[in-house]
């Protein structure tokens, strides 16, 4: 890899908007992959590096290159659940395509609420027009995922309720036709199933 490029790598680690303008400025690719597909911008979003992925917003980086996971700056968003970062990649141009989907089939929604990210689950549904209902491959919906993966504490409690309240479909069933209702009330999570249960 050219020392340039070198160089913008070693400014994204340490986070350096600074180092990151004065490499691009030196010649190094703004869209220049590594050996597992992943440009600058998508090793600053993993990282959450998100003065360096400013840098880079500014320059033109692309929030919708994929890596060999078929993962996107913006995808990664969803998993480390970084509002800051998403807040920067919302600013760029090309803009972040939010009905993009990762190898689970899955939109940065989903992984989020399977986290219990509560803040950036709040901030995508205000900030975005993302699909609430989005099915990935495994059959489940965000509010699927908060009920299956989720352990019913506080945090999924309140994922649960934005989810709902963003116009999710609280009775849309798994391929297994099992609904959240139903696999809340088998896990044991009262309020939960309150919540649930509670939607006509």
């Amino acid at each position: 890899m050219p020392p340039a490029d070198l160089a913008l790598r070693a400014a994204v680690r340490h986070d350096d908007a600074g180092a990151v303008r004065a490499a691009l400025a030196g010649g190094a690719g703004l869209e220049r992959r590594d050996e597992h597909d992943r440009t600058p911008l998508l090793l600053a979003a993993a990282a959450d590096r998100v003065a360096a992925a400013g840098a880079l917003v500014a320059a033109g980086a692309d929030p919708n290159a994929r890596d060999d996971r078929e993962d996107t700056p913006w995808l990664i968003t969803g998993v480390t659940g970084s509002v800051p970062m998403m807040r920067v990649l919302l600013t760029a141009d090309p803009a972040p395509d939010v009905t993009l989907t990762n190898r689970f089939g899955g939109t940065s929604l989903i992984p989020a609420a399977e986290r219990g990210h509560v803040d950036y689950v709040r901030a995508v549904l205000r900030a975005t027009d993302i699909d609430v209902d989005h099915v990935n491959r495994l059959g489940w919906t965000a509010l699927l995922e908060a009920v299956i993966l989720g352990d019913g504490t506080a945090a999924y409690q309140e994922i649960v309720e934005l989810l709902i309240s963003a116009g999710a479909a609280p009775h849309l069933p798994d391929h297994d036709g099992v609904t959240p209702l139903r696999h809340a009330e088998r896990r044991g999570f009262r309020e939960i199933s309150g919540l649930l249960g509670a939607v006509r």
